[in-house]
């Protein structure tokens, strides 16, 4: 059984400022750029920018190196460990787009009515997508680690 979700602030101690540095300043050139792109093409094009993953590429990046860092301080490779962890947020980083497609369709459908309606709706929408990928890929990866997975063997 895998362990609940929680939140690690200690994370955050790892990093080095010159790395959220980086990170910030991604973040924001990407904000920048989505907001030139919709002001010369409209807010839909602009939008679909708005989701650049600048900003993903940096946090997987700088994760592999602190998995391998921490594993080298352990007297061990630690590559594979990496690479496993940019993996698992590479993973979450989907399941998220997913949740946010879903606030973005609800908010479309619902903005005209009310757009207090509209945000609470989509974000209810968000959480409950997000939530269930979470679930449904925890449940996948449980099915293909069971025993009766192992002995069936490769497909």
């Amino acid at each position: 059984m895998s362990a609940p979700i929680e939140i690690s602030p200690s994370s955050l101690r790892e990093g080095r400022w010159h790395e959220y540095a980086v990170r910030f300043a991604l973040g924001g050139a990407a904000t920048v750029f989505a907001g030139l792109v919709s002001s010369w093409y409209g807010a839909s094009i602009g939008g679909l920018f708005l989701a650049l993953p600048a900003i993903f590429c940096a946090s997987a990046t700088l994760i592999e190196k602190h998995e391998i860092r921490r594993m080298r301080e352990a007297g061990l490779d630690g590559k594979r460990r990496g690479q496993q962890a940019a993996a698992l947020d590479a993973a979450g980083a989907a399941l998220g787009a997913l949740g946010m497609l879903a606030f973005a369709g609800v908010f479309w459908l619902l903005v005209e009515r009310s757009v207090a309606g509209a945000f609470a709706s989509a974000s209810l929408a968000w959480l409950a997508v997000s939530v269930a990928a979470w679930f449904v890929r925890r449940k996948a990866r449980s099915c293909r680690s069971s025993p009766a997975a192992e002995r069936a063997g490769p497909r």
